[in-house]
């Protein structure tokens, strides 16, 4: 049986510690006990750890002294895709989060649409702290060895100072081409505008972006395509789009 995998929050020679909710989670819902061993990932290793105290608030573990792989070696452990995601419907985009972080996705950036709900685009900043969380226990399910990185919420025309440094291919998903006889599908444009090793995704609010909005895209650099003649939902439309964007950097 495939022991379950936990990030570590600390890590200190051979010893590794979870701390505050993620301990809760593990001594409290999964109720462990001293002597259980999981895999632990230490961010340059994954290692055999087994429980040696556990409280509500800490439990820590003893490393075995033969990683099993050390990451660092494995660099396509990490596909390098940034989600540029508009805030929509927490639930559903929560959703989103979970399903994108167990594809691969490296890094997700909220970003504060036009048509984003004005009370949803306030509460979005109290919500990041639950969206680190979300991204954890997602990659920790999914067997990954980090969480991506989720930043805090952006207006649209600050995106540009988060995106990771250097050459990216950058792609804006919008809903007008589905129908325009000009359609540019993502996989086609990926497959012809591929010359760098990460790509970079928009993926626009319930109706989508709005035409200034795509306006500014297409200005700083930013190439507009579809994922075909259907209309999708939000959620859906980041997830197809994340697996599409995966499979054109292997």
């Amino acid at each position: 049986m495939t022991r379950r995998r936990w990030i570590a929050d600390e890590v200190i020679g051979n010893t590794a510690a979870l701390v505050g909710e993620h301990a809760a989670h593990l001594a409290r819902v999964l109720r462990a006990e001293i002597g259980q061993e999981f895999d632990i990932a230490t961010g340059e290793e994954v290692r055999r750890g087994t429980i040696t105290t556990i409280s509500y608030d800490r439990v820590e573990f003893a490393l075995g002294t033969k990683p099993y792989h050390t990451l660092r070696s494995k660099p396509s452990a990490a596909p390098k895709i940034t989600l540029a995601l508009a805030i929509f419907k927490f639930d559903r985009m929560e959703w989103a989060i979970e399903k994108c972080t167990e594809i691969g996705v490296a890094r997700i950036i909220p970003v504060i649409a036009r048509r984003s709900d004005a009370h949803l685009a306030a509460a979005a900043v109290k919500r990041h702290e639950r969206w680190q969380r979300i991204v954890r226990q997602a990659a920790e399910q999914s067997r990954r060895s980090a969480p991506p990185e989720i930043a805090a919420p952006v207006k649209l025309r600050e995106l540009a100072g988060v995106l990771p440094p250097g050459a990216l291919t950058r792609v804006v998903l919008a809903e007008s081409l589905a129908e325009s006889a000009e359609e540019n599908r993502l996989g086609e444009v990926l497959q012809s505008r591929l010359t760098e090793d990460e790509v970079a995704l928009a993926v626009g609010p319930e109706g989508g972006w709005a035409d200034e909005e795509l306006a500014w895209f297409r200005e700083t650099g930013w190439v507009a395509a579809s994922l075909g003649n259907t209309i999708l939902r939000a959620e859906t439309a980041a997830i197809v789009a994340t697996a599409l964007a995966l499979e054109a950097l292997r």
